[in-house]
C-alpha cells in the first residue's frame, strides 16, 4: 500500500505535468524533493494510471484540464479525512434505512462504514459492491447500467432506470466541485445524471466532500445547494464555504 508521502508525491507529480504539459525528470525531483530514481518509479506507476506518458528523461500529461484524476491515485488521497467523514454519515443514518450510495472514493468508504449495519443499500459503483458482497445483516441492491473504466461507476440508462424504480430514505452523495454559488458538480455528464436520478429518488441528501471540493467548480451540474440537506466535510474546509451552504439552508458538518 502506498504511504501518505508517496501518494503525495504522486498527485504533486500529476499537478505539475498537467500543468506543465511535458516536464523533466530533474525538474519534478527537484519540486518534490525526492531522488531522480524515485521520480522514474513514480513515472511508471503513473504511466500505468494512464495519468501520463513517458518519454526519455520525463513525461507529458495525458489528463485535459478538467478531468479528474484516475480513481486508483485518489484512493489513499486524504484518508483518514475520507474515513472520518464515512463514520460521520453512518451516524446520521438509522437502522433499517434504504440507502442509494454514489461512486466515488469517499463514497466507498462510507460503504465499509455501512457494512455492519441493518440496511438496505444500493451502491452505484462495482467497488462499494464488492466491499458490500457478504455483509451478514445488510441488503445489497445492485443497479444494471455501464460500469466506467476504472472508477467503476454505474451509469447509463439502465443505471438511472433502477435508480427511478425504487424510493430510498436517504443518498450519500460525493462531487467533484461544491460551493453555494454553483451548487454540486461533477466532471462527467453521464455520472452527473446518475447522481440526479438518484437525488430525485431519495427523501434526504447527504453529500460528502472533502476541503480542496469547495475550490473548484465541475462542468456539469448536479443540484443547486438548496437541493441538498447536509454536507459532511473535514474541518480544514473553508469557513466562508461552510458558512455560505449553512445561508442556503444546507445543515453542514465537520469533521
Amino acid at each position: 500500500m502506498a504511504t501518505t508521502a508517496s501518494t503525495d508525491r504522486l498527485r504533486r507529480i500529476t499537478e505539475a505535468v498537467r500543468e506543465a504539459g511535458r516536464i523533466g525528470v530533474a525538474e519534478l525531483a527537484g519540486l518534490t524533493g525526492a531522488s531522480e530514481m524515485t521520480i522514474r518509479r513514480d513515472l511508471e506507476v503513473l504511466a500505468g494510471q494512464g495519468v501520463l506518458e513517458r518519454y526519455r528523461g520525463g513525461a507529458r500529461s495525458l489528463l485535459l484540464r478538467g478531468e479528474e484524476p484516475p480513481f486508483a491515485l485518489r484512493a489513499q488521497e486524504g484518508i483518514s479525512a475520507k474515513r472520518r467523514i464515512a463514520a460521520e454519515v453512518a451516524g446520521l443514518i438509522a437502522d433499517g434505512e434504504s440507502v442509494v450510495l454514489d461512486s466515488g472514493t469517499t463514497c466507498l468508504e462510507v460503504a465499509r462504514a455501512l457494512e455492519p449495519r441493518r440496511l438496505t443499500v444500493m451502491p452505484l459503483s462495482l467497488h462499494a459492491v464488492t466491499a458490500l458482497t457478504g455483509a451478514a445483516q445488510l441488503t445489497l441492491l445492485v443497479p444494471g447500467g455501464r460500469p466506467r473504466p476504472g472508477e467503476l461507476a454505474l451509469t447509463g440508462p439502465l443505471t438511472e432506470a433502477s435508480l427511478a424504480a425504487l424510493r430510498f430514505d436517504t443518498a450519500v452523495i460525493g462531487c467533484c466541485g461544491l460551493n453555494a454559488t454553483d451548487g454540486l458538480t461533477a466532471y462527467d455528464l453521464d455520472d452527473a445524471a446518475v447522481k440526479r436520478a438518484a437525488i430525485a429518488s431519495s427523501r434526504r441528501v447527504i453529500v460528502v466532500a472533502e476541503a480542496e471540493k469547495f475550490s473548484r467548480t465541475a462542468l456539469a451540474l448536479v443540484a443547486p445547494a438548496a437541493a441538498l440537506h447536509a454536507v459532511v466535510t473535514d474541518g480544514t474546509a473553508p469557513e466562508e464555504e461552510t458558512d455560505a451552504l449553512a445561508a442556503a439552508g444546507v445543515t453542514v458538518r465537520t469533521v
